[in-house]
């Protein structure tokens, strides 16, 4: 949350991607509960890690889903409280909805229980689709993305992988190896677009042309421009690489736009929004 606390960082994240980690972790909250109540010697600890759970996916992943849902449109940030609560009305009812339903879907379908969780497993696709589609860059700090793939491949590698395991559960290694290198290649992906591009993989032929925040302006170059960020003269007669210009043609130094553009994304002169750089 802290690498995405900014508008531009949190318009960056997919909030699919946040809602299926938040339905999984209230889940894992009624497993582990519904296991605590089935194993008494157990119940402490699985109630601590209920409890915990409870937490994360109430608490910190919802006000991440609400951060998110707000950067994603800020255009309308002006409107009443009305029309707000019941768009944030629909938006948890769908979560809830989700959730109960997936539930259903589970009880009913319990004999296809591992292709399901293969697919509760595919929470990486969203961001992978979002970064390709919105050319983001940098969304998700890779300790993040490495630390969310190895810490939740713990729990169906223990039932699904140990003898042993405490829910009398029929090891399957096939399962297991094909889980970790679905889960892995998402994850290689994801990383492999922090470094070399959100759409690396994409053929060129069929990229939309991306906006040049370089290229020549129709105004007369020897006039005299303020980046209104710093406050100081534009010098136009220089590198091309020194000022940077934006679709409703205002002018800023490159480095004061990008560190703006971190921030957000969206013109400091008109307040229009502005595309991916």
């Amino acid at each position: 949350m802290e690498h995405s606390n900014t508008q531009s960082g949190a318009a960056k994240v997919s909030i699919v991607m946040i809602g299926q980690q938040a339905i999984m972790d209230a889940y894992l909250c009624l497993l582990h509960l519904t296991a605590g109540i089935l194993v008494e010697s157990l119940f402490n600890a699985f109630a601590t890690a209920a409890f915990f759970k409870f937490v994360v996916f109430s608490i910190f992943e919802m006000r991440y889903l609400l951060a998110i849902w707000k950067a994603s449109r800020p255009m309308n940030n002006g409107e009443g409280w009305e029309t707000m609560r019941r768009e944030l009305s629909v938006l948890y009812s769908r979560f809830y909805g989700i959730l109960l339903g997936g539930i259903l879907v589970m009880y009913e379908f319990h004999n296809f229980l591992r292709f399901i969780l293969l697919l509760l497993y595919s929470f990486w696709i969203p961001q992978i689709v979002t970064n390709v589609v919105r050319d983001s860059r940098k969304p998700l700090h890779p300790h993040y993305i490495l630390g969310m793939t190895v810490t939740r491949l713990a729990i169906p590698l223990y039932i699904f992988g140990c003898p042993n395991n405490f829910m009398r559960i029929e090891p399957d290694k096939n399962w297991c190896v094909c889980l970790i290198v679905f889960i892995g290649l998402q994850a290689s992906i994801l990383l492999i677009q922090n470094y070399l591009g959100s759409r690396w993989f994409v053929p060129r032929q069929v990229l939309p042309e991306k906006y040049s925040y370089y290229r020549r302006s129709d105004q007369d170059t020897n006039h005299t421009t303020d980046c209104v960020i710093c406050m100081t003269a534009i010098d136009r007669t220089q590198r091309p690489n020194v000022c940077m210009v934006t679709p409703c043609d205002h002018f800023f130094h490159s480095g004061c736009l990008q560190r703006w553009m971190d921030i957000k994304m969206e013109c400091p002169t008109c307040r229009r929004p502005l595309p991916p750089a």
